[in-house]
């Protein structure tokens, strides 16, 4: 019978990256963990009832009184329970893999709507990103970058990325062709085009491929945990490990709160963009 094991193969790649880009591994590990660590100990210096009251602020403007009512009432819940630095370390590192993400997403998105080659290229390597179970990124991420929050930023980063793309493509490709004919017919140039006109109209799809960013960065809580990841995940995942059903129950609790939150904000923008 015919066999094949792709397995040594990506084992042979993941050695040759590791051994001849190990300064560049090196870089990211060191911009990943200041970043994180910087916004975490940003976070965790602002009193917990300020920050709370400011989360509520922004709640309000952007989504209403009942989400800011919410927010203020829920993380509150979430002080209450003492778990206050761990909601700060969770948020810290879901916040900057999100930022990643749609940093790299974002641009990739627009490219792949304007270039039907790069789209081809693309788009199996997002289907790949978006089916294969998570668990499988904390191999090379651990490999690449030790134990801690960075390889769990890493493997965040690559799961939560693909709804960026897509649907930044998606908004794209949805401006009116007669809105882009219109634009070019009165002499915008390619950049123009792009960034006063096809952009702007793209901004509610663009908005919800954020929001959907933010929530699958939150699913990689408890999993990227098991690689060393701080935060709410450790909370849930020593319940998991111990046996402590009460310790597990607080901390999914907490994440399903600060999911909420950041849920409705992120959805009013994209609202508020389509008015």
């Amino acid at each position: 019978m015919f066999t094949f094991h792709v397995g040594p193969i990506f084992e042979g790649a993941v050695d040759w990256l590791n051994v001849n880009f190990a300064p560049f591994f090196d870089l990211i590990k060191s911009f990943l963990l200041a970043l994180i660590s910087n916004l975490e100990m940003l976070l965790l210096a602002v009193p917990s009832l300020i920050l709370i009251a400011f989360i509520a602020l922004i709640a309000w403007k952007t989504a209403g009184k009942g989400v800011a009512l919410f927010a203020f009432l829920g993380l509150l819940f979430v002080n209450g329970m003492e778990l206050w630095p761990e909601t700060m370390a969770t948020l810290s590192l879901v916040l900057s893999a999100a930022l990643m993400a749609l940093v790299v997403g974002i641009p990739l998105g627009i490219l792949s709507a304007r270039n039907s080659t790069v789209d081809y290229i693309i788009r199996p390597l997002l289907d790949l990103m978006q089916t294969m179970p998570a668990f499988v990124y904390l191999i090379p991420a651990v490999l690449f970058f030790e134990l801690g929050d960075v390889p769990g930023a890493v493997a965040t980063i690559i799961f939560s990325m693909p709804p960026a793309v897509r649907l930044t493509t998606l908004g794209i490709r949805q401006v009116p062709e007669e809105v882009v004919e219109a634009a070019m017919a009165f002499g915008s140039t390619p950049k123009q085009l792009l960034f006063k006109v096809q952009v702007p109209l793209a901004i509610p799809t663009i908005l919800a491929g954020v929001n959907q960013t933010i929530m699958l960065a939150l699913s990689m809580v408890v999993i990227a945990a098991m690689i060393g990841a701080g935060g709410l995940g450790i909370v849930v995942l020593r319940g998991i490990t111990q046996l402590k059903f009460g310790m597990g129950f607080e901390g999914g609790l907490a994440v399903v709160i600060l999911a909420m939150v950041l849920d409705r904000i992120t959805q009013s923008l994209g609202r508020g963009a389509a008015k």
